[in-house]
């Protein structure tokens, strides 16, 4: 297995960091339900956001980086198969979900940040507040947040759904390039 990508399959890292950030936005979507649902007197009241705010930081860290190696390690080229529809759909899809993500974690930022405190990743270092005083910034970017999880969540299913579709029904290469097969 190769570390890069080639022109027919994904190496080893685009594979890790495609299902660590599916698992990853996966969760904190879990979480970010959970957590809302808390009461004050809750364990978890101060604790899941902080969890949240610490793996969502994260998260863009890796997201950053899986840009840079998507540019030095472009992806493998579309199966012979693949129409232009086809093709298409794939750059639009896979466009929504890197900007998506990007105004998803965008969001949760100015979020956190709108009282002017910087957000703490596991008492590792801090995020300092860079945006704020925008007027309603945290009720806008909670909308922002909430409307593009939901968003990003069912259309990671329908690519789940896409992927499944080209290995049982077109029986094509598509869903094993993204597992080193």
């Amino acid at each position: 297995m190769q570390w890069r990508n080639t022109s027919s399959h994904y190496g080893v890292i685009s594979i890790a960091l495609h299902w660590l950030m599916a698992l990853a936005v996966f969760g904190l979507f879990g979480l970010g339900l959970w957590m809302v649902g808390l009461d004050y007197y809750s364990g978890w009241y101060k604790t899941a956001p902080d969890l949240h705010k610490s793996i969502g930081l994260l998260l863009f860290a890796v997201m950053l980086g899986r840009m840079l190696w998507r540019w030095i390690s472009p992806p493998p080229l579309s199966l012979p198969s693949h129409g232009r529809l086809t093709r298409l759909g794939t750059a639009l899809g896979h466009g929504f979900l890197y900007l998506g993500l990007l105004a998803l974690m965008i969001s949760g930022y100015l979020i956190s940040t709108a009282d002017g405190r910087p957000i703490e990743v596991f008492g590792w270092f801090a995020v300092p507040a860079t945006l704020t005083g925008i007027p309603n910034q945290e009720d806008v970017a909670g909308l922002v947040h909430e409307y593009l999880a939901w968003a990003l969540v069912v259309f990671a299913a329908i690519h789940a759904l896409a992927a499944l579709k080209h290995h049982f029904i077109d029986r094509d290469r598509t869903l094993a390039r993204m597992f080193a097969r």
